[in-house]
C-alpha cells in the first residue's frame, strides 16, 4: 500500500514540475524517471515483504544444558553469527551443567525454552507438565559412555560397575537416562551404582582423571578430550547414526528446542523465529571447515585444546541434524524408550507422538533456508 501511494505521489510530482507541454526528449526523460522510481519502489516493496514477521516476544532466555558442548554448537553458531538478531529476537543462553537443569529452569520460570533431548518434552508430558519440542539440533544423540581405564584396567562388562561411581551431566538428564538404559541391559538397577552429577565441559574430565567417578555418561568435547590421553575406553558410542542404531534400535533424535504449549500457542512468530535462527546455523555447519569454527567459535569453547575440539567436531557432523526437522520413526522410538523407562515406576501415560514434537516449524524454516 506504502508503494502505491508513494508511487501515486512520484506520478503527482512529474506532473507538477512542468504544467505546459513538455518537448519529446523532456517528456521522454521524465518517463524514464518516473520508469526507475517505479522499480526503486518495488524492489523496496519487495525488501519490505521479504523481512520477518514481527515476533511477540523479542527477548528470550533460552536455558542451555551445557552451552559449549557439541550438541549444542548450532547454538552458538546462530548467536555468533547473529541468525537470532536477523530474525528479530535477542537470545540470552543460560548456561546449565546439564539438560536436567536446564529442564528445572523451564519449569520454575527462569527461562522461556530449554534445550535438551527429546525425552525431556515427552517425560514431562508424563508427569503433567505439557511441553513441545519445534526443533532439533542433531538426529543422534551424541552421548558415550565409558570407563576409566586407570579405575578398571581389566574391564570386560558393565556388570564390573555394581558399586562404583557412574558419571552423568545432571541427574533427570539424557546422559542419566542413556546411563540407565546400558546398566540395565547388564543386569543393574539404578541403586547398584552411585550416579554422580558432573556437568559438561571440563568438570567430568577432570572427575574422571581425579578417580572421583569410575565411568561416565557424556558428551563431546568432554569424552574426546578423554579419549585422546587413553583416559576413558568407549563402550557404548551414539555420536554416529549406526552407534546409535545399536543403542537405542533405530533412529533416536539428539538435543531440541522445547517450550511449555501455552508459550507456544501464544508465541508462534517468536517460536518460528528460532527455529529459522537454527536451522540457518544447521545449513551453515553442513559445510564449514576447521577454519570456519576457528573463526566463529569462540576460544573457550574448545577447553585448551583446539585440535582435539576440531576433530571431535568432525566426528559429529554426521549426528547433527540437516535441517531441523525429526524423523517420524525417531520421535516414536523416543516414546517408547521414555515409556520404557518409566514402566518401573508409574503407569504411564499414553501420549501420542505429535502431542510432543511438531515439525511445522521446522519445515517452514526449512523452505525458507534450504529449499532449492
Amino acid at each position: 500500500m506504502r508503494a502505491v501511494q508513494a508511487l501515486g505521489y512520484l506520478h503527482a510530482v512529474m506532473r507538477s514540475s512542468d504544467s505546459s507541454a513538455p518537448s519529446a526528449p523532456a517528456a521522454l526523460s521524465r518517463r524514464r524517471i518516473l520508469h526507475l522510481g517505479a522499480a526503486g519502489l518495488l524492489v523496496a516493496a519487495g525488501r519490505a515483504s521479504a523481512q520477518p514477521a514481527a515476533v511477540e516476544r523479542r527477548g528470550l532466555t533460552l536455558a542451555v544444558g551445557g552451552k559449549t558442548s557439541l550438541p549444542c554448537l548450532p547454538l552458538t553458531i546462530a548467536e555468533q553469527l547473529g541468525y537470532f538478531r536477523d530474525e528479530g529476537v535477542q537470545v540470552e543462553l543460560q548456561d546449565h551443567p546439564g539438560g536436567g537443569l536446564a529442564q528445572q529452569a523451564l519449569l520454575q520460570g527462569r527461562a522461556d525454552v530449554a534445550v535438551g533431548g527429546l525425552e525431556h518434552p515427552i517425560m514431562l508430558r508424563q508427569r503433567g507438565s505439557n511441553c513441545r519440542a519445534f526443533v532439533q539440533l542433531g538426529r543422534a544423540p551424541q552421548l558415550v559412555f565409558g570407563v576409566s581405564t586407570r579405575a578398571l584396567p581389566e574391564f570386560r562388562a558393565l556388570a564390573q560397575l555394581r558399586g562404583r561411581r557412574v558419571g552423568i551431566t545432571s541427574t533427570d538428564s539424557s546422559s542419566h537416562w542413556f546411563a540407565q538404559r546400558l546398566l540395565a541391559r547388564a543386569g543393574l538397577t539404578p541403586t547398584e551404582v552411585e550416579f554422580v552429577a558432573v556437568g559438561t565441559a571440563s568438570t567430568p574430565v577432570a572427575a574422571l582423571r581425579e578417580g572421583r567417578i569410575d565411568a561416565l555418561a557424556d558428551i563431546d568435547p568432554a569424552i574426546s578430550l578423554l579419549e585422546y590421553r587413553g583416559d576413558i575406553r568407549v563402550v557404548a558410542d551414539t555420536r554416529s547414526l549406526r552407534g546409535t542404531q545399536e543403542v537405542y534400535g533405530g533412529p533416536m533424535p539428539g538435543a531440541c528446542l522445547y517450550a511449555p504449549d501455552a508459550f507456544v500457542l501464544r508465541h508462534p512468530q517468536t517460536v518460528q523465529a528460532l527455529a529459522n535462527a537454527v536451522v540457518r546455523a544447521l545449513k551453515w555447519l553442513q559445510t564449514a571447515g576447521p577454519s570456519d569454527i576457528v573463526r566463529v567459535v569462540p576460544e573457550s569453547h574448545m577447553h585448551g585444546d583446539r585440535s582435539v575440539y576440531l576433530s571431535a567436531f568432525d566426528k559429529a557432523r554426521e549426528a547433527m541434524s540437516p535441517d531441523g526437522v525429526a524423523s517420524d520413526e525417531g520421535v516414536a522410538i523416543a516414546h517408547r524408550i521414555v515409556t520404557q523407562h518409566l514402566q518401573a515406576g508409574a503407569n504411564p501415560r499414553a501420549t501420542a507422538s505429535g502431542a510432543s514434537y511438531t515439525n511445522d516449524f521446522a519445515r517452514r524454516a526449512r523452505q525458507k533456508y534450504l529449499a532449492p
